[in-house]
């Protein structure tokens, strides 16, 4: 049974399972996403001093800090439990632009260490990626009233015509960092 559980989930099981979820959010009253449950967290360090978006009820969101060390406890076991060492099926093609931007590591692993290491984080181009990409981050989830999470699996099962458009705009976000900023940055 252990075996079963450590294993990859098919998208049946898991797609019936974040319906229920989200159900139970729903019933409840409240609202999926992670960066609520952010905002929450940085009232509870004391923003709310800093800047009055902040300053909100954080005891009637306790259910949040359960989400999010739930959030951390799920990660750590699927990198450590779930994570398989072999070879992540990625295109070839994918592999060698990949590769002429200098990642190594292409296709070998999920995490790239050009990206995402210690090593990086102490270089001026991987701290000021990490500094820019968080404002702007920060920026588009307060400007779109919550976070892909929220818009794309609450907002759109919600039928909300607004989480579509941030979807939308995510999506093409997503593609202009890929096809045209990220070759930029790495070339």
């Amino acid at each position: 049974m252990l075996d079963l559980l450590l294993q990859p989930w098919p998208w049946y099981v898991s797609g019936v399972l974040i319906a229920f979820v989200l159900f139970l959010f729903f019933y409840f009253g409240e609202n999926f996403g992670v960066s609520s449950n952010l905002e929450t967290l940085c009232t509870i360090a004391g923003a709310d001093k800093v800047s009055n978006y902040f300053k909100k009820d954080w005891k009637s969101k306790k259910w949040s800090l359960i989400f999010l060390i739930g959030l951390i406890i799920g990660g750590f076991f699927t990198k450590t439990g779930l994570t398989s060492s072999s070879e992540i099926s990625l295109n070839p093609v994918t592999i060698k632009d990949l590769e002429s931007m200098g990642f190594t590591d292409a296709g070998k692993t999920y995490v790239p260490k050009e990206l995402y290491s210690v090593d990086q984080l102490f270089t001026m181009k991987g701290f000021s990626l990490l500094l820019i990409a968080g404002i702007f981050i920060g920026f588009g989830t307060r400007y779109a009233g919550g976070c892909t999470s929220g818009h794309a699996i609450t907002g759109i099962s919600s039928l909300q015509l607004p989480s579509l458009v941030a979807v939308i705009g995510f999506f093409i976000g997503g593609l202009f960092m890929t096809w045209v900023i990220f070759p930029l940055i790495f070339n």
